[in-house]
Order: structure tokens, then sequence, then C-alpha cells
């Protein structure tokens, strides 16, 4: 009898154990619902002039465009965060090493500046690549073990700057986008990586609430190769991106391969058109890359374009497309009881025109995309932030301070 007891007793503790683990975890000090990330570093002076104190300051650049009115517009329209990039090759980069104690500074005056206004800051250090006059991006960061040492450091310094701030306006986001792991031969480098940049910064930030991501551009498949079990803190929010479908969230994009840059004119969503209409566009698409694409890969682009329409003309594939990343993070959060509350959409977006290009997307395609995003994100129970405030996917501005189309901010300003 004492020998059946024990074993249930035992089997009793195994399954109250199997519960904790799959309940999902408490929430985290900062909350957030609905915000807009703002501009990165657009105007990317070379780094030469990074130790010139007019050119840096104030950092991150968008204080040069973006006051205390421009954020109680957002505040107004129904943000109640902002996602606040920014570039940290300057932190890395000797050249600018003397105004280091400035350039953080100027983050944390930024970040009390967004808070006056009402809304609350999530800080995200935001790698871009090398070119335009730098020698440190993401590359270099995560080639070189020695770079990506520097980079630790980095994350701990900015988290020792904004550790005094309310944790409940704050929290910090130690990399943007991670660019690992995205090869098909099952490399996942990034965990460990990631350990070390969370350990970096909880040790300096103890009260802040920190937002950690998968790989390879912080996709849904990035994030479902990290198990938060190895980071017992309650205090975390993990985002992921989502660009899909990118047939039509990047059209015309000269940064995201040689296909997509000859894609402009395609109508969002693809069947709220005559399928005429669809043909048509398609075929404009297939003469620009026989007329402009290289010889050699014309072929392959037009039997990718034929493609990628087919998995998104029906209203049917696009929700398929559309809905893919959302049920993959429920999915992993559900499987390691992280609560959706603690869970971000950190970025999402359509652009509005490629720098250079006068193909200029539709406001009502752009509204219609970001309405379908933002009901997915809320259906699930996740935070969302729009790329972004202004620029190629501008929703407020876009080139030179000139306003962007009104639909996208309209469609914010109308939810309930």
């Amino acid at each position: 009898m004492a020998l059946l007891a024990a074993t249930i007793k035992n089997c009793l503790l195994a399954l109250a154990l199997l519960a904790c683990l799959a309940a999902p975890t408490a929430a985290a000090t900062f909350s957030m619902k609905r915000g807009i990330n703002l501009d990165i570093w657009v105007t990317w002076p070379d780094e030469k002039q990074w130790g010139d104190e007019a050119v840096i300051l104030p950092y991150p650049e968008w204080r040069k465009s973006v006051g205390d009115a421009e954020l109680a517009t957002l505040k107004e329209a129904g943000f109640d965060f902002v996602r606040i990039p920014v570039d940290p090759a300057p932190l890395l980069s000797a050249t600018s090493a003397a105004l280091r104690e400035k350039l953080h500074a100027s983050v944390l005056d930024s970040v009390r500046m967004v808070n006056r206004a009402g809304l609350k800051a999530v800080v995200d250090l935001h790698l871009i690549p090398t070119g335009g006059g730098r020698s440190v991006g993401m590359d270099e960061v995560m080639s070189d073990p020695a770079m990506f040492d520097r980079y630790v450091e980095t994350v701990r310094n900015m988290a020792k700057t904004l550790s005094g701030e309310d944790p409940a306006l704050v929290a910090f986001e130690l990399m943007n986008e991670p660019l690992l792991d995205c090869a098909e031969d099952g490399t996942n480098l990034w965990p460990e990586r990631l350990k070390r940049l969370y350990a970096a910064a909880r040790a300096s930030a103890t009260r802040l609430t920190l937002v950690l991501s998968g790989a390879c551009w912080a996709g849904a498949e990035g994030l479902a190769k990290i198990d938060p079990r190895e980071f017992p803190d309650d205090n975390l929010i993990w985002t992921f991106h989502s660009y899909q479908p990118f047939l039509l969230t990047t059209q015309g994009a000269t940064w995201a391969g040689d296909f997509i840059r000859y894609v402009t004119g395609l109508p969002y969503p693809p069947h709220s058109v005559p399928r005429a209409e669809l043909d048509a566009a398609l075929e404009a698409v297939r003469q620009k890359i026989r007329a402009e694409a290289p010889l050699l890969r014309r072929a392959g682009m037009l039997a990718y374009l034929d493609e990628q329409i087919a998995t998104v003309d029906t209203r049917e594939k696009l929700d398929g497309v559309l809905d893919e990343p959302f049920n993959a993070v429920d999915a992993w959060a559900k499987k390691h009881g992280v609560a959706s509350q603690n869970i971000f959409l950190g970025e999402f977006g359509m652009i509005r025109q490629e720098y250079g290009n006068p193909f200029v997307m539709p406001g009502a395609s752009r509204a219609a995309y970001v309405k379908d995003m933002i009901g997915r994100a809320e259906r699930h129970g996740f935070a969302w932030a729009i790329w972004g405030y202004g620029g190629a996917f501008g929703i407020v501005d876009e080139f030179e301070g000139r306003k962007a189309e009104g639909d996208v901010m309209e469609a914010v300003r109308g939810l309930r």
C-alpha cells in the first residue's frame, strides 16, 4: 500500500510539473498593443562624418524630423507605443568613439520624449547591411567573433543606459532581424548567441522587459527554433516579423533580390479586381522583365512570377499565405506555454514607393493589407507595430517630409 501511495504521489507530482511547463508564462512588466516603427538612419551619412556632432546628433535620426507635435498626432491616432530603431553601427565604429556618451544620452532623451507624449517605447538595436560608406553592419557582426563580442558589449551598455527608466514605459529589443541560420542545412547557431545577448542585457537592466526574436529576419520559422525554457525569465516578450506575401508587399524594391524590382502595379488583394485587369498587370510585369532583366535570368523570373501569383490569386489562397506565420507562432506559443500578450508582431507593412521608382502603391491597397494583418494579430492576441513612419514604407511621411496618402492612418484611427 505504501508503495502504491508513493507511486500515485510521484505521478501526481509529474503531472503537476508538466502542467506548470505548459501553462502560459506570466505577463511581462511592459505591455503594448498598437504601434508604429519610427525611421531608421534614412540619410545614411558616410562613416567618415560620424565624428561630427552636427551630422550624427540628435540620435536616432528621426529626431531631426519628428518632434512633440508629431508624436502627439501618433497618440491621437490610437497608437500606444512606438518602436525606436537605433542603428548601433555608430556605437561600434571607432570614428564616433569620442561621441559615444552623447549618443547614449541622445537615445535616452529620445525615449523620454516619446514617454512624455503618452507613448511607450521599444528601443530596437537595428543593424543594417554595410554599404553606403559604412564598415560595420549585420554581416560583420555575425561573421566576425570579435565584432560579435563588441556587439554584446554594445547591448550591455545600452541596457545600462535604459536601466533607470520606468519598466512599464520602456522595453529593450536586443537585435533586429538576426541574419543567421537561413540555410536549409539545419544550422541553428542563433540560440546560443541570443543567450549571450540576453545575459549581457539582463546583467545591466534587471527590471526592463527584454524583446527577443528568432533568427533569419526574425521570421516565424526562426522563432520556432527557440526553446523559451532556456530563458527562465517571465519578463520577456517574443517578437516576429512578416511581410508575406513579398510579391505584393515589396513591389519595386531594389534591395530584396533581383526579381522584385521588376514587379510593380499588382493590386492588393489580387482578387479585388476583375481577372482580366490582374492579367493585364501581370503582362506589364512580364514585358518589363523581358526588356530589362538579365538575359539568362528572364525565363526563371517569368516562371517565378507565375508561380508566386498562383499562391495568392484567390481570397482563400491569400488568406492561407497571410495566416501561415501567425499560425506557426501560435503553435509555438502553445507548445511552450508563452502567453499571447508576450508576443509581438514587430514589423509588417507594404511599400509605398521605392527610392527612385515612379510607381506608387495606391493608398487603398496599403490600407487593405494593413487591416488584414492587424486583424490577424489582434485575433491572436499579439501586439503589433507597422513599418513605418516615413520613407519607402511610410504611412505618415514619404520622402523629404512630404506627407503620404492618409489611407493607412485612417485605417488605424478606425480601429476599435
